[in-house]
């Protein structure tokens, strides 16, 4: 069976975030971490594979060279459409990389235009007049304006993608939308016509992105959130019901959180009030030479064996400053992904089956070095948190791989409690 649509997303956990989009769409997803080669297997009878890349703050040059190589290896696998998904809060730096990257995915695949669209209603992201909202704030006045990484200081799409790329970017607005399919088809095609190559649409609701889903099954590459993923997803004809996973249980549990958003840190303060072990590393002791993860792996070692343990490097805006003020921003980044990647690989072979990974990055981090290339996508806990499941290396290992401000506070506590 040939896939119906092959994604490329640019953060490991914006990779679970759109493959839970296309499953709840009805399509049998799988989810593949790093660029493919030509030898790496899909589980099968799979509708849509989504190729989850370290791609969002990379260099530009490197970050299209890996994306045009995942386009070629879905393509290789029968993908028609190409869907390149970036952050719902259009998470770039003025330089890219989400104009380059779509520019060359077009130029491979010969496209004419394409349609944006960052909206994700159930987890507060809408877009109005050409404006990105982050709930009831813009997206430069909420806590995402403070981003470690990718600061966003401005909410207007169009000005934002227009400094990525050499070509023409257009608004298609909300009443647009909101007359349906074909009105926007032909305001697709209108804009095409006067010369524009990027269409942003506004959307306010899930019924929205439907539209925008349905008007863009034809076009060769579609770009956005998770969102309108689900939306395309539901205008492939039917494939029935995505079939549900088992999740091993009665296994040892373990969160490990290397985001500093403020709902990640509300999940730990959750945790920790839920009378759960909790441990926070020192990555400036680290830094020194300390033997912080043997000093973890020794804490672990003497905790409940029913209990999930929390092992973070997660922390306040102050208290991250503080630490990149002494390393570098990339220094301290680099640091947090090596302890945690490490720890990962020493709590699975200790027996952890049940893994939850708070963070874009150290989601990546974890699956590079517990070397898991491809997982099945279960379902939810929360929107765009599904478990997945490796199926060919750490056979029966669980993974929920959760962006930084995706989640209910409760979440760490809840998932694994769901589990036992």
């Amino acid at each position: 069976m040939t896939l119906r649509i092959g994604c490329i997303a640019d953060d490991f956990t914006g990779g679970t975030d759109v493959a839970a989009a296309f499953r709840r769409a009805g399509l049998r997803t799988a989810l593949v971490f790093g660029t493919p080669e030509d030898t790496t297997a899909l589980p099968a009878g799979c509708d849509a594979a989504v190729v989850a890349l370290k791609s969002r703050s990379t260099p530009v040059d490197e970050a299209v060279a890996d994306s045009l190589a995942a386009q070629r290896w879905v393509w290789s696998r029968g993908a028609a459409q190409v869907y390149f998904k970036y952050c719902s809060t259009f998470d770039s730096t003025p330089q890219g990389n989400i104009g380059p990257v779509t520019d060359a995915l077009m130029d491979a695949a010969g496209a004419g235009v394409t349609l944006h669209c960052p909206a994700s209603p159930p987890n507060g992201r809408t877009v109005y007049q050409g404006h990105l909202f982050v709930h009831d704030q813009l997206l430069s006045d909420s806590p995402l304006r403070h981003h470690p990484l990718n600061p966003m200081t401005d909410s207007a799409l169009v000005r934002l993608l227009s400094a990525q790329t050499r070509h023409h970017v257009a608004l298609l607005d909300w009443s647009t939308v909101r007359r349906g399919v074909a009105a926007v088809r032909d305001a697709v095609v209108a804009h095409q016509q006067s010369g524009v190559r990027h269409v942003i649409a506004d959307a306010l609701t899930d019924e929205d992105l439907a539209v925008l889903g349905a008007a863009a099954l034809e076009l060769p590459v579609v770009a956005g959130a998770a969102g309108l993923a689900e939306g395309l997803g539901h205008a492939y004809p039917a494939a029935g019901p995505a079939a549900a996973e088992t999740l091993p249980r009665g296994r040892r549990a373990a969160v490990l959180a290397g985001s500093c958003s403020a709902r990640t840190l509300e999940q730990i303060a959750q945790f920790y009030a839920a009378g759960l072990p909790s441990l926070h590393l020192d990555v400036l002791a680290a830094a020194t030479g300390r033997d912080v993860i043997g000093e973890a792996l020794a804490w672990y070692d003497e905790q409940e064996p029913d209990l999930p343990v929390l092992i973070y490097a997660s922390a306040s805006s102050d208290e991250l400053a503080a630490v990149e003020a002494q390393l570098g921003v990339a220094e301290a980044a680099a640091r947090v992904e090596e302890l945690l990647g490490t720890l990962a690989a020493h709590l699975v072979e200790r027996g952890v089956r049940r893994l939850l990974v708070a963070g874009g990055e150290t989601s990546g981090a974890v699956t590079t070095a517990l070397g898991v290339r491809a997982v099945l996508v279960g379902e939810e806990a929360d929107p765009g948190v599904p478990w997945t499941y490796a199926t060919t290396e750490h056979d029966g290992l669980a993974l929920m791989l959760k962006s930084g401000n995706f989640g209910a506070p409760d979440l760490f506590v809840r998932a694994l409690a769901e589990t036992e």
